[in-house]
């Protein structure tokens, strides 16, 4: 059975290692490393579009990052309990056209006994800035 540490319960110094593992991921940009951490069977929502399964979170994040370019991604703890963790996120990217966006939101996660998330629910909202006004 693949198991991703930490596992839960989490402490909060495993949640917070759980959210660096997370922001180091998404940071890869890598859509087959970063699909690993979820369950095959594994269900989001991020924004209005609904994913499940792990081939369809590969295949999101692959159009995701070929969209949102030059992504950069910081996440924080916010609260923890158990299977389950919440974060505040904030990230930068620009589309092909140039124009820079700052993306905020939430996310809750679930995990199963062996480290895998197995629910994300995102809430994310978008904010135009310049290239100037980056702090990623």
């Amino acid at each position: 059975m693949e198991q991703k540490h930490p596992l839960p319960p989490f402490t909060y110094e495993t949640a917070l290692q759980k959210v660096q593992l997370a922001e180091d991921a998404w940071n890869s940009r890598d859509p087959e490393k970063v699909c690993l951490a979820y369950t095959i069977d594994t269900e989001w929502r991020n924004r209005s579009e609904f994913i499940n399964g792990r081939e369809e979170v590969k295949a999101f994040l692959a159009r995701k990052w070929a969209r949102e370019l030059d992504y950069k991604l910081k996440k924080e703890l916010w609260s923890f309990q158990e299977n389950r963790i919440a974060v505040r996120f904030e990230y930068e990217w620009h589309q092909a056209e140039g124009q820079w966006y700052r993306s905020y939101g939430n996310e809750m996660w679930e995990f199963d006994e062996n480290g895998l998330m197995r629910k994300r629910y995102a809430s994310i909202n978008d904010c135009p800035i310049t290239e100037q006004e980056r702090r990623l």
